[in-house]
């Protein structure tokens, strides 16, 4: 070994041994190896605590509507874990699964892809919402004339809405913004209305001026958790998922 390190790792005294510096440096080394070797075989014990890094991405509705408080419940009971959290469109997400940058995933589309695996979590129920100031609306069609604010194409949401205006043949002007926070500053200002999930409501409704309006025709839009099946065992993964089923089964 001193051959191969090019180092003298002992200093020879007499018939004894005594470890030298750079011997001492490479112990450390050794420890923190054999260290890191019986940490993995514990970490793929069936048996054991989850840990070890999780990635995991959601969209923005419920990164901000549903997930704040089941992240910091996960964190309490799987401190082992180093949770990695992102954000983004559904299709970005789901091209992160398939290409194991993401263990797994928030989505509001059921995909039909043969290489992901999906688990229904919760419905997430439309409101409609409008500053007061911009006078009641009762039905669809008293969005005629009015500014619409929605995620831009892509978005479930935005589809729900485009598919219940078709339903109600009225037409709307659809501005596309690419975050909550803006379309509900829009909307408390008076400017215009918007279809958000309700989750996004509650987080908000403290900002003011906003007012919602539910209608028994704007179906609920389901929302899934996704992984690739090829993946290996991921105890926290399945951890997560554990969680996301009892949380949102409770509810």
């Amino acid at each position: 070994m001193e051959q191969e390190l090019g180092v003298s790792l002992f200093i020879r005294q007499g018939r004894g041994l005594v470890i030298s510096p750079s011997g001492k440096l490479f112990l450390g080394y050794a420890n923190k190896i054999l260290s890191l070797c019986q940490e993995a075989r514990g970490a793929l014990d069936p048996g054991a605590e989850p840990s070890g890094v999780l990635n995991i991405g959601a969209i923005e509705s419920s990164a901000t509507g549903r997930l704040p408080k089941l992240l910091s419940r996960f964190h309490q009971h799987h401190p082992a874990v180093q949770m990695q959290f992102s954000t983004g469109v559904w299709s970005q997400l789901m091209n992160d699964v398939l290409a194991y940058k993401l263990d797994g995933a928030v989505i509001a589309v059921k995909n039909q892809h043969p290489d992901i695996e999906h688990m229904e979590i919760y419905k997430e129920e439309l409101v409609l919402i409008a500053s007061p100031h911009l006078g009641k609306i009762h039905t669809p069609q008293d969005l005629r004339g009015k500014a619409v604010f929605m995620w831009p194409e892509g978005c479930p949401y935005r589809t729900a809405l485009a598919s219940w205006l078709g339903e109600h043949l009225v037409t709307a002007a659809i501005t596309s913004i690419a975050s909550f926070g803006t379309i509900l500053g829009c909307v408390s200002s008076g400017a215009g209305v918007s279809l958000v999930p309700r989750g996004v409501f509650e987080q908000f409704r403290m900002i003011g001026d906003i007012d919602r309006q539910t209608f028994a025709d704007l179906v609920p839009v389901q929302n899934y958790f996704i992984w690739n099946r090829h993946s290996t065992a991921h105890r926290a993964r399945d951890a997560f998922a554990d969680l996301l089923k009892d949380e949102f089964k409770r509810a």
